[in-house]
């Protein structure tokens, strides 16, 4: 009987073809098809490093169509790859349905690791990453987006978000509305390109020289936020979430009031930082 084969998790570069490992080179070379988010994009790399393994797609539309006709494949004895347009596979990228079918299979899934935007974002951010809650990408609608960053404003980790070009601007008001002006953050943009800038500074800092300069709305972001911190700021930053919930239903003053109860942060500041 033919062994079956293994599902090989490849990370791609996310900007410097040089990122590409040796090891993952010779995995996609060697796999009988590599599974492709895109396989245009994935195609024009194949022919930079000169791969020839077929392409087959892969993508949040026929996932889960394609997943158990590729775990019959494995069954079958081929190894495969899964590839994403940039970066590690299944970070806020398709796949995660077929490793889970290919597990659940008793298919061996390895990892060939590599580059990831979110890690390399991290050590170069200067923000304490020994504990850290990746976000992925917040909602495209500003009222859902605003309510999921107001819901975030306690967590005492640093918050990693990923932002398109379109919605950076906007993103960093939202979040500084909800953290607080004054939250560090860094702003990391076109890692490993020839555009690539890392800044950082207070929240709204960061908004207005990203409103005022069009070439920091360009590209792929990875937003850090430093966490709420002591038990002070965490309070602080709960105060502010729950007086914003409260301030749509009841006057400013009951509604500041009622947060410094619940909440334990200054009303004054709750009241204040709101313009009233």
């Amino acid at each position: 009987m033919r062994t079956a084969g293994v599902l090989h998790v490849v990370a791609t570069p996310i900007g410097n073809l040089g990122d590409l490992s040796p090891r993952a080179q010779q995995v996609l070379r060697e796999v009988a098809a590599v599974c492709a988010e895109d396989t245009r994009h994935t195609r024009q790399l194949f022919a930079q490093v000169g791969i020839a393994t077929p392409l087959l797609a892969l993508h949040e539309h026929n996932e889960d169509a394609m997943a158990q006709r590729l775990v019959a494949r494995l069954q079958a004895g081929d190894s495969l790859a899964l590839v994403s347009d940039a970066g590690t596979p299944l970070v806020s990228d398709p796949g995660f349905r077929l490793v889970r079918a290919a597990r659940e299979a008793g298919i061996r899934v390895s990892p060939v690791p590599g580059p990831s935007a979110l890690i390399a974002a991290l050590s170069v951010a200067g923000v304490p990453s020994d504990r850290f809650a990746f976000e992925g990408f917040l909602p495209a609608k500003a009222a859902a987006r605003r309510e999921r960053l107001a819901a975030l404003a306690g967590e005492p980790r640093t918050l990693v978000f990923f932002e398109a070009s379109h919605r950076i601007d906007d993103m960093l008001g939202d979040a500084a509305q909800a953290f607080g002006d004054e939250r560090r953050a860094v702003v990391a943009r076109e890692l490993t390109k020839l555009f690539e800038t890392v800044l950082d500074g207070p929240l709204a800092a960061l908004r207005d020289r990203v409103e005022a300069d069009p070439d920091q709305r360009r590209g792929e972001f990875v937003v850090l936020v430093e966490g709420a911190g002591d038990d002070e700021g965490a309070r602080l930053a709960e105060g502010r979430r729950v007086y914003a919930l409260l301030a749509a239903q009841l006057p400013p003053s009951t509604a500041a009031k009622l947060a410094a109860e619940i909440t334990g942060a200054p009303r004054k500041t709750l009241y204040g930082g709101q313009g009233g």
